[in-house]
């Protein structure tokens, strides 16, 4: 996990910068190449070394997220984008349910089956951006690559020179540590505190996915237009933090299940905030501020797991000061609060600039 965040840091600012030099369609054709390449290496790894090198590669060409949210923004008026950006997460529930499944049916030939198949998946997804995927940026929009820019930290340039940009930044990095709580200490939280077993596990994270998936599909595009992206942004962190409240004290095993359905609204924080950033950035930097983006959710992937696993491991021994393994669930929750009072000030500060420069003398955007 932690060399695949390291080369999503590094890499998405260069592959976001890349995109608006060069156009979004050859930069996703090349990850997809390089993805399927990676899938291949991984199925034939004859050692854990090599399942290492291919993490790193997946890592590198994994930074297409950022290019695919900048696709995202060229196609989609400011008042959709926030929606749009939905689908994205949409898509990673679908695949958060799907992939298991299928991982799991495959493995029955073989450990290396499922990823001979993520191999043709990644394959076929070639051809399609190959023959049907059209280019999003025309190159009239484009702009030089430039290598003081296209680095994690000369990413921040971008950031640094919009203070509101910068604000809701912060927010989404608070987010992106509390969220790895899911895939951090799930299985171990659950078969510890109400001794799930394996299926149990899938199905509910299953839960998860399909939850997220229908609301940053259908809620989000019924929740924008009426409460905005800002409030939507609130509203999202404030039941992720009630959320995450109630795992930790949930009692007993079944009463997680309701607890999952009632996290729909929290599918709306991460649309809203990129909605609210993209809208106030030029057309030829959005793959730079996706990049950015993108390097600050590696940072929160790289963070999350080591406090979520270190918290689980000294609250759940035996001899514990106190037992209580759902610790890392409130230190999730506590950072949702920390965002929320992030998005206040965020708030503010879009108050006080409610314009931002845009560089290379593009017309700027308003609210």
């Amino acid at each position: 996990m932690l060399s695949f965040a390291a080369m999503q840091f590094l890499c998405s600012p260069i592959v976001g910068n890349l995109s608006d030099r060069f156009g979004r369609r050859p930069i996703l054709l090349l990850s997809l190449g390089g993805l399927a390449i990676n899938m291949v290496l991984m199925a034939v790894a004859p050692s854990l070394f090599w399942l290492f090198v291919g993490r790193i590669i997946s890592g590198v060409f994994g930074a297409t997220m950022s290019t695919a949210s900048a696709y995202i923004a060229d196609v989609s008026p400011p008042e959709k984008r926030a929606a749009n950006f939905g689908l994205i997460g949409a898509a990673f529930g679908v695949g958060f349910v799907l992939g298991p499944v299928i991982g799991g049916v495959l493995a029955q030939y073989g450990v290396r089956a499922p990823f001979y198949a993520a191999a043709a998946l990644a394959f076929l997804n070639l051809l399609y951006g190959v023959f049907v995927l059209p280019e999003s940026l025309v190159p009239a929009k484009r702009r030089p690559f430039e290598w003081r820019r296209a680095n994690p930290l000369g990413a921040f340039y971008h950031l640094r020179t919009r203070p509101v940009v910068l604000s809701f930044a912060f927010v989404m990095m608070v987010f992106g540590v509390a969220n790895p709580v899911y895939p951090t200490v799930w299985a171990f939280y659950t078969q510890e505190k109400f001794g799930w077993t394996a299926f149990d596990v899938g199905l509910s994270l299953g839960l998860v996915g399909i939850v997220f998936g229908l609301s940053q599909t259908f809620f989000i595009r019924w929740a924008m237009p009426r409460f905005g992206e800002v409030r939507s942004a609130m509203i999202g962190l404030s039941v992720l933090a009630m959320v995450f409240t109630a795992y930790a004290l949930s009692p007993v095993g079944w009463l997680v299940y309701i607890i999952i359905l009632l996290s729909f609204p929290a599918g709306l924080t991460v649309p809203s905030l990129q909605g609210i950033m993209s809208n106030r950035t030029s057309e030829s930097e959005q793959g730079e501020l996706q990049g950015a983006l993108a390097s600050i959710a590696a940072v929160g992937a790289v963070i999350g797991p080591m406090l979520f696993a270190g918290l689980f491991g000294v609250f759940s021994v035996k001899d514990a000061p106190v037992y209580f393994p759902g610790a890392p669930f409130m230190a999730a929750a506590g950072l949702c609060l920390a965002g929320l009072i992030g998005l206040r000030f965020a708030v503010k500060k879009m108050q006080e600039h409610p314009k931002e420069p845009s560089h290379h003398n593009e017309p700027e955007r308003h609210e």
